[in-house]
């Protein structure tokens, strides 16, 4: 159903119809946004990101094959700009965002926050396709079918590659000292 839905708003839009594209935004904006966040870290730069990814897909609508799911490629848009933010950013720390709360010990809320810094350098040392199944199994909490479906690829190369990312993720953790 959605993705019948989706290729009428597309076919709309290519006839001009803006408004179909505002639908497929609302639809799919806040999952987008959520993917880019857990890539960049950044509430700006996931909102750059996502805000890019759609203009991109509006500019390249005509391209789509709507024999492929819309979300899938959307997607990829959207972590491709995503990546490209981490990439262009400095590792600079945002003090609204490392603001620490009042009511917490600060060494467990230093810690944690090394930990979590630590874990997304190292996931942005992965390539794309094992850190884009992590991240959409381990923090988007998606199945191994619905990663396969939003990628479109086999059940099996879904859990190849996070066999084999972990497996990575694991060894640059080591590498860094991150891990006992």
């Amino acid at each position: 159903m959605t993705r019948d839905r989706d290729a009428m708003l597309i076919q709309a839009c290519l006839r001009g119809d803006q408004s179909a594209f505002g639908e497929l935004v609302e639809r799919y904006e806040g999952t987008l946004y959520n993917a880019a966040y857990r890539i960049t870290g950044s509430v700006e730069d996931a909102t750059d990101a996502t805000q890019a990814a759609f203009v991109n897909a509006f500019e390249k609508l005509d391209t789509f094959d709507c024999s492929h799911r819309f979300f899938s490629w959307i997607y990829r848009i959207t972590l491709n700009q995503a990546l490209n933010m981490v990439n262009r950013r400095r590792p600079e720390m945002s003090i609204a965002e490392d603001t620490p709360s009042l009511d917490r010990d600060p060494e467990a809320q230093f810690s944690e926050a090394e930990t979590a810094q630590g874990l997304q350098q190292a996931l942005m040392e992965l390539d794309l396709q094992y850190r884009t199944v992590i991240v959409l199994k381990h923090l988007d909490g998606y199945s191994y079918r619905e990663i396969g479906a939003l990628l479109d690829i086999p059940e099996k190369t879904v859990k190849s590659r996070l066999f084999t990312g972990r497996r990575k993720l694991r060894e640059i953790l080591n590498e860094k000292g991150r891990l006992p």
